[in-house]
């Protein structure tokens, strides 16, 4: 046997290697462009979003993701909402992703602490409220995701923070989110309906939220929620409602709107925990329950 044309079969293949790589350096230089590694695949536009962090139990996020998610909000009360004060809400919600379009959404619960000598500084639980939420339209090549869902709030909490009044309440809604690139722009459009219109009002609500993905560590974005009263309450003889934490049942807030623009950031703390910060100042006239407030929460995704 030739030893110079029978070559072991590992030489062969070394060689036969050897040669690829000078070809792939050769096509490289020369400007054609190398075959794309099978199995890689780019990342998402999604791994770039963020959920909201104002209106936390209203402005749902379209995207359909698995987490827990710890919230605090400070009120401050205007003070010609019976003289002023302030309350803090310590919640938890859970989202889970049934499948990559169908997810269940827990999206209220948690303690209320009213600091108010008119309301006789009351302290309690809040309603619980639970749903689910489907992505209609799903369009990654056009950075585009429309969501619709709705939740119901059990009367459960304490009546003396305003909670279990009459039968319940069904909120309806729809959110969507598009993305240019690093920019991102999310909405949410919902109506609170009472089972018992006389206990509670039924309210219009609507957000929006524009945020610009800088890096991992800085999230900024800016937004806007409004609370519109279609259909009063006949429950206490208020003039305005109390925007996402409570549905006063006011008589005298047939037609009212009440807005807050927010400013804030969400932050990669560590995987995929995301710290938010927001701070709103309400724009609208009555002002009520919330002039300003502090919103504080952490999104740990799975």
């Amino acid at each position: 046997m030739d030893p110079q044309t029978h070559s072991p079969r590992w030489l062969r293949s070394v060689g036969l290697t050897a040669c690829a790589a000078v070809s792939l350096v050769i096509n490289t230089y020369a400007g054609t462009p190398a075959a794309p590694t099978p199995g890689i695949q780019a990342a998402s536009w999604k791994e770039r979003t963020i959920a909201p962090v104002t209106n936390p139990i209203f402005f749902e996020d379209a995207q359909i993701r698995t987490e827990i998610r710890p919230i605090f909000v400070h009120h401050r009360i205007d003070d010609a909402f019976l003289g002023g004060g302030d309350a803090q809400l310590y919640a938890l919600q859970l989202r889970y992703a049934l499948t990559d379009r169908l997810a269940l959404i827990a999206t209220q619960d948690g303690y209320m602490d009213v600091n108010n000598d008119a309301l006789a500084n009351p302290d309690g639980w809040m309603d619980l409220a639970a749903g689910l939420k489907y992505a209609l339209i799903d369009n990654e090549a056009a950075n585009f995701i429309l969501t619709t869902g709705f939740t119901f709030h059990i009367p459960t909490g304490s009546r003396a923070v305003f909670q279990r009044r009459g039968n319940g309440e069904f909120n309806p809604f729809v959110s969507f989110q598009k993305g240019w690139g690093d920019l991102h722009l999310s909405g949410n459009l919902g109506w609170r309906l009472p089972v018992d219109s006389n206990a509670q009002s039924s309210i219009l609500h609507y957000s929006a939220m524009v945020d610009y993905f800088v890096n991992d560590r800085f999230v900024p974005f800016i937004s806007f929620n409004a609370f519109s009263v279609t259909n009063a309450g006949n429950n206490i003889g208020l003039l305005s409602e109390g925007y996402d934490v409570f549905n006063f049942g006011a008589t005298g807030s047939q037609g009212v709107t009440q807005g807050m623009i927010g400013l804030g950031f969400r932050t990669r703390l560590f995987g995929k925990t995301w710290l938010g910060v927001a701070y709103e100042k309400a724009v609208i006239t009555p002002k009520a329950l919330s002039n300003e407030r502090l919103t504080l929460d952490l999104s740990i995704q799975f």
